[in-house]
């Protein structure tokens, strides 16, 4: 798999654990203090933040450096967070990402897969064109 095809996969990916959360969020409830009470809702929740970070390191270099108004960097910080001193893990911090970050990455993973689908599709016809 070429490096454009595997950072497309990687953000359909991403965008996946992004709808998660928003499903785990409409399942348990859009408030601090249900996800503060639920250890079930945190689990839920931290474990698709561990999946976008860890998925985030997987994107190519090139991919991060020519999209790098997405903090690539800091997702793949809050998953270590997370993973490492997860008992320690701030829930407001969690849940301001939930609510704030989570949407606005989804946008962004689906715009740029959008994109990738239009270009390839472009390819395809001037392919064919050619042929």
């Amino acid at each position: 798999m070429n490096k454009d095809r595997r950072d497309a996969s990687i953000l359909r990916k991403i965008a996946n654990y992004c709808d998660e959360i928003a499903d785990t969020i409409a399942f348990f409830g859009s408030s601090y203090d249900l996800l503060n009470d639920n250890k079930i809702y945190q689990n839920a929740a931290a474990m698709c933040i561990l999946q976008i970070g860890e998925l985030a390191g997987h994107l190519s270099e090139d991919f991060r450096l020519s999209h790098s108004d997405m903090p690539w960097r800091q997702i793949k910080t809050m998953r270590n967070i997370a993973a490492h001193d997860y008992e320690n893990f701030n829930l407001k911090y969690l849940w301001d990402t939930m609510i704030e970050d989570i949407p606005q990455l989804r946008e962004y993973c689906n715009k740029i897969i959008q994109q990738n689908q239009a270009l390839q599709q472009d390819c395809a016809e001037e392919v064919e064109e050619a042929e």
